[in-house]
């Protein structure tokens, strides 16, 4: 990746890899009709090696010494000309693509007029056979964009027995919580295993997020929490009651005793030794999660093939990817299932060689007691390829999950103790809070390259869970540079922390 600005010819990114040892190309691929920009377009470079262009039809690639003697990359995509693009030859920094034509008559020969439930019976019935459940190593990318903001957030202090813990104090936690955030993640990495037991070894890693307001959140906790451990009473316990509820919390073990300093510490010690392999932890469930939600496994929510029968489905057209025909298939809920989308099926193998679809209704709508929980957002893209087993792997994946919570309800923590004369409550802390947040994720991942794995192979292969990410308060262009990545949108780009972060 690089952030000099496309120039005016490809010609001089190819031209100057006979005087380096590696070269960056940034480019844009845009179709020649419309002049809109092709997102998840393909840009080959060899038998099964490539990258894929972003949502804004931008790439960027790595041209190393490995591939110093390549004369010519390909742009492919779902309904295009496959185009080369000579070293020598090539003259904008702009790749235009044009629409591919359907021939009818070679379509039909090849689809033998199969009725739309043919069609999808024939699609179940090859699973097994067109996709790869095998033992793999996936040299992959894997980002992950979050998003919060918070639409409302009102706390109305009513009492507190405690000096410090007071109504400048709850303005004050409310002033700093920030109303919008936004933080990414980025890695690559090699994911060894199937469908069933994974390893995941990270190559290099990316955070990308404000950090000045993760310390001012983390510094208001300390001085809680000080607060907290200076007015409450040893053996005290906490009853925190929100309308009809009540919960009852131990507080004796975040109070520091003398006598218990070295189980503190060993409890400490533990801790960062899970903290040192949280991050890979986190990215290899992420990476986890996705692989399993994939439609043509058993059990998943995307379930307009497991449970075909809940949809109707529509032949709407043809197209070709490369030189293959491709069934365009429409789907829809026929009651209450959950998505509509598009499938793009191959109409020799009947393969799913791309799948876009999202929800139609809200998954969970959870509204009781001044309680409000939606989980509304699933939007997703994905295309497969055939490897050299002939089986197809997940070529690229884009899915945006999001919802939101919202709390209307008085809350009160009142601290007690048995083994004190007298009442038992001690402190009081009385709050009426009424928030709405929202949230969206967004996860890409791009596979560059899959190849099959024995059981030894596999066992042999190891994870580096003591990886760190590297912090990064703005987006650096030079980061990533030297390896093939799915380009960063507008959005990441643009993405500046505050001075404080830095």
């Amino acid at each position: 990746m690089t952030n000099i600005k496309v120039v005016t010819s490809i010609f001089l990114f190819f031209s100057a890899i006979s005087l380096t040892t590696a070269q960056t190309i940034t480019s844009k691929v845009i179709d020649q009709k419309t002049n809109e920009p092709i997102p998840y377009a393909t840009i080959q470079i060899g038998e099964n090696q490539g990258i894929i262009t972003n949502e804004e039809g931008r790439f960027s690639l790595n041209i190393d010494q490995n591939l110093a003697d390549i004369d010519s990359i390909y742009i492919s995509s779902m309904g295009y000309e496959k185009v080369g693009v000579a070293i020598n030859q090539a003259t904008d920094s702009i790749i235009y693509i044009a629409p591919k034509a359907i021939e009818l008559k070679s379509v039909f020969v090849s689809n033998k007029h199969l009725t739309i439930d043919e069609i999808m019976e024939n699609v179940k019935d090859q699973l097994s056979e067109n996709y790869n459940f095998e033992l793999s190593k996936r040299r992959l990318f894997f980002r992950e964009s979050e998003f919060n903001s918070l639409k409302k957030l009102d706390i109305d202090f009513k009492k507190s027995t405690i000096k410090e813990l007071n109504k400048k104090l709850i303005d004050s936690v409310v002033s700093i919580i920030p109303r919008k955030s936004s933080y990414y993640t980025e890695i690559l990495c090699d994911l060894y295993g199937d469908f069933d037991k994974r390893k995941l070894h990270i190559t290099k890693a990316a955070e990308l997020y404000d950090k000045s307001k993760t310390v001012s959140l983390e510094a208001m906790s300390k001085r809680m929490e000080t607060i907290f451990k200076e007015n409450v009473k040893r053996d005290s316990y906490l009853k925190i009651k929100s309308g009809l509820f009540g919960t009852k919390v131990q507080v004796d073990s975040i109070l520091e005793q003398t006598e218990d300093s070295e189980a503190v510490k060993d409890e400490l010690d533990k801790q960062n030794k899970e903290d040192k392999s949280k991050f890979l932890k986190y990215r290899k469930s992420g990476l986890e999660s996705l692989f399993s939600s994939l439609f043509f496994n058993k059990d998943v929510m995307s379930n307009f093939l497991n449970k075909s029968g809940r949809y109707n489905f529509e032949l709407v057209d043809y197209t070709y990817l490369d030189d293959q025909s491709v069934y365009i298939i429409n789907f829809e809920p026929k009651r209450n299932e959950d998505f509509k989308g598009t499938l793009y099926i191959n109409t020799e193998d009947f393969a799913i060689v791309r799948a876009d679809y999202e929800n139609v209704r809200n998954f969970r709508n959870f509204k009781l007691l001044g309680i409000h929980y939606q989980d509304n957002l699933y939007r997703a893209k994905m295309g497969f390829t055939k490897g050299a087993n002939q089986k197809y792997d997940l070529k690229f994946m884009e899915m945006y999950r999001g919802g939101f919570f919202g709390f209307d309800r008085p809350l009160k923590v009142i601290e007690k103790n048995k083994h004190v004369k007298g009442r038992r409550k001690q402190n009081e802390l009385s709050l009426d809070i009424n928030a709405v947040n929202t949230y969206q994720r967004k996860y890409e991942i791009v596979v560059f390259d899959s190849e099959q794995l024995s059981e030894a192979d596999y066992k042999n292969s190891k994870e580096n869970s003591g990886i760190k990410p590297e912090y990064l308060s703005k987006y650096d262009p030079e980061f990533w540079k030297g390896y093939n990545i799915i380009e960063p949108n507008t959005a990441i780009r643009q993405f500046t922390a505050t001075p404080d972060s830095e």
